[in-house]
């Protein structure tokens, strides 16, 4: 008598254990294949978990393995490089795999929701007799409806309701619902501009790797044409029936990209983002999955979403810190892509004028393949960079002599004028007069914005918010407001030009759906002449008509505690003067400054971003900084002021680092208190990573067994942008 396999199912569920469990098989019906969803029993829940694997062996006996409860998906939602690089994200990013999982799924389906039907189309078999217009007159409309035009089940013009009403029409055979057969490829794309000889070189050499895995650096000044590059490869993805992935690190990018790409390909483009609703995000998500989509369009979330016919991935403004996760699972998504691009064998471009460190030194060594667009197109020249010193020229309400003077003359020409500041608000400090009393944040070490629109004072840290007193609360003394924000300095160009619409694009002018969208459009139409912002004004929107571009306070990152703040502030002031002048109309850029001296601006000034990369990237070599060795950092949070400190120095007591793994600290997180909580920070650094991860590990194991983790919370940072 023959011994029978039981088949034992490795399922990744939401838990913060460094594990997959172990289950049975259904005893009926379908086995779940890898890649789908079960609904298990899990102590007292009964949570949604993803099967990663088929087993035959486990470490529990199998008398004690529960069955699954349920198979939610019959195929799998995720291909076999997918469950790998959910696997190897969890491993690198020290994560839980059920937590990464989570992350590649959007709600409804962690929820155990089904997959949203496929859009098909309504035919009518002819009009609505007049029976039915007296005795069941919505579906007598919805008929007529129909008859007028076949209607997808997606169209907005179909009445509320329609669904119950087609489907009584089903039953008696007045209506069909019709599945729309899928694309085998898309070659509606038009023709665009012409390339120049170096975006037709870098087109060229993106559309050779397909069907490969490659990496390449696309690097090309603002202004450039690097969109019309991805166009032109997607183009040629699209005639081959491949899908295209293309990752940008904020939601108000998306808008004007699904734009030019919608209009050029003539594809269907599906939307991956936060501002979303969920069943928008899960229509999207299996648009994508099936290949209804032809190119897809997303932030950091999207580099999980499934394809059914990948064929390109784009990382656009690839150097952005808002590609990397900071909250919950911790990722660069940038990282991932390429990861994601290796293990599926699919060529990956990485966009930017300001590319990181990281990445150029990947591209210097070899790793990466380097296309350089020295040039914008049409003869446009970068605009001129004047550095306004503030010492001779002092500013009032951030705004300087000069800095005046250069606007009403652009405005007097027709053009359009930005201010970048990145300092949303009224003013970010609250003073008094007397005492020298500042309004401070209660639960993290930092002060209050006030922001005067709404009379209120708030932390750009944890989100507190508070009254504004009336007087100081020490020794009731007047309060005054120091420093210039975004609410402030709007304020002040409205006193100066009180006949010209001025726009404000910040985080508090753009919470309401639309409003990026809403601002920009009169930028690009004209009726805004001067737009005021932060760093999301920065970040790859086109603005022809802008032709001066001014810096109001370039001081804020000249002194920063952090080694990338130098890089941080090079490629904001790049990227902000990127947007002065397109095509005929020359631009002219005017930097505030009380340091015009300072050796990064006078490197910018004299050899633009190449030149600060190079002299950035030997300075990280000569200390040892990444990209030359590899960071990570074990952080700790606690109610109490101690416990994560002797926590972390616990952790380090009991774990010998590897040969080449620096340990340094513990020590208090650089703002201590935030939110509420107490923070402090293990950063270990070493030249090789298996030994930096094996280090990882060992602290790993650690987390939870020692005495002093109570009521301590601790997680990894591998690779952090920040050391904040």
């Amino acid at each position: 008598m023959g011994c029978v396999l039981l088949t034992i199912l490795k399922v990744a569920i939401d838990a913060p254990l460094d594990t997959l469990f172990d289950y049975l098989a259904p005893e009926t019906g379908p086995l779940p294949p890898p890649g789908s969803r079960v609904r298990v029993p899990f102590g007292r829940r009964r949570p949604v978990g993803l099967v990663m694997a088929h087993g035959e062996t486990s470490e529990v006996p199998v008398e004690r393995l529960k069955p699954v409860l349920e198979t939610l998906d019959t195929a799998p939602l995720f291909d076999t490089e997918l469950l790998r690089l959910i696997a190897w994200t969890a491993r690198y990013y020290q994560a839980a795999p059920g937590g990464v999982a989570a992350t590649a799924m959007p709600a409804p389906l962690r929820q155990g929701k089904p997959l949203p039907e496929p859009p098909a189309r309504l035919v009518a078999r002819g009009p609505a007799p007049d029976a039915m217009h007296r005795r069941a007159p919505k579906q007598a409309a919805l008929l007529d409806l129909l008859a007028a035009r076949p209607r997808r089940t997606d169209d907005p013009d179909l009445p509320p309701g329609w669904r119950a009403g087609a489907a009584r029409l089903a039953a008696r055979g007045l209506v069909e619902f019709e599945t729309e057969p899928l694309a085998a490829a898309w070659a509606d794309a038009i023709a665009g501009p012409p390339l120049n000889a170096a975006q037709s070189t870098a087109a060229a050499a993106i559309v050779a790797d397909l069907g490969r895995f490659s990496a390449r650096l696309l690097f090309g000044v603002t202004g450039s044409g690097k969109t019309e590059i991805y166009l032109t490869a997607a183009a040629e993805c699209l005639r081959r029936g491949l899908q295209v992935l293309v990752l940008v690190p904020e939601i108000g990018l998306t808008p004007q990209l699904v734009q030019r790409f919608a209009s050029r390909l003539g594809a269907p483009v599906a939307v991956l983002h936060s501002g979303l609703s969920a069943t928008d995000r899960l229509v999207a998500w299996n648009d994508a999955r099936s290949g209804r989509a032809a190119v897809v369009i997303g932030t950091r979330s999207a580099v999980f979403v499934p394809l059914a016919r990948p064929g390109l991935i784009v990382v656009d403004e690839e150097h952005d810190p808002s590609l990397r996760q900071h909250e919950g699972l911790r990722y660069s998504a940038r990282d991932l892509a390429v990861m994601r691009a290796s293990l599926a064998e699919l060529p990956v471009v990485l966009g930017s004028a300001t590319p990181s460190l990281e990445t150029l030194r990947h591209a210097r060594d070899g790793r990466y393949s380097l296309s350089l667009l020295p040039d914008r197109p049409g003869g446009a020249v970068q605009p001129r960079v004047t550095l306004v010193d503030l010492r001779r020229h002092p500013a009032v309400e951030g705004l300087s002599a000069p800095l005046l003077q250069s606007m009403r003359s652009h405005l007097e020409a027709g053009g359009q004028v930005m201010l970048f500041l990145n300092r949303r608000g009224f003013a970010p400090a609250l003073f008094c007069t007397s005492c020298g009393w500042v309004a401070e944040c209660r639960h993290c070490d930092a002060r209050y914005t006030w922001h005067r629109r709404i009379q209120r004072l708030r932390c750009h840290h944890c989100g507190d918010e508070t009254g504004l007193p009336a007087a100081c609360l020490q020794c009731g003394a007047d309060l005054r407001p120091v420093g210039e924000g975004t609410e402030r300095l709007e304020d002040a160009l409205a006193r100066h030009f009180p006949a010209v619409k001025i726009a404000r694009i910040d985080r508090d002018s753009t919470r309401q759906r639309g409003a990026v969208e809403r601002i920009l459009d009169d930028v690009r139409d004209g009726h805004t002449r001067i737009l005021i912002g932060t760093q999301m004004m920065a970040k790859g929107h086109d603005f022809p008509e802008v032709t001066l571009v001014g810096v109001v306070n370039a001081d804020q990152g000249l002194f920063g505690t952090d080694f990338r703040a130098g890089e941080r502030l090079a490629q904001t002031l790049v990227q902000v003067s990127g947007r002065a002048g397109r095509a005929e109309r020359p631009g002219e850029v005017l930097v505030q400054t009380s340091y015009p001296e300072h050796p990064l601006l006078q490197c910018l000034l004299s050899g633009g971003y190449e030149a600060f990369a190079e002299a950035a990237l030997e300075e990280r070599r000569t200390a040892g900084w990444p990209p030359y060795s590899h960071l990570a950092i074990l952080r700790a949070e606690a109610t109490r002021p101690e416990r994560a400190m002797t926590f972390l120095a616990a952790c380090r007591r009991a774990t010998a680092a590897p040969e080449g793994v620096a340990v340094l600290g513990p020590a208090p997180a650089p703002m201590e208190k935030r939110g509420g909580r107490w923070r402090a920070q293990l950063l270990l650094q070493s030249a090789e990573r298996p030994a930096l991860h094996q280090a990882l590990a060992a602290f790993r194991g650690l987390a939870t067994d020692l005495p002093e983790a109570r009521g301590v919370r601790c997680f990894f940072e591998v690779d952090p942008q920040d050391l904040f």
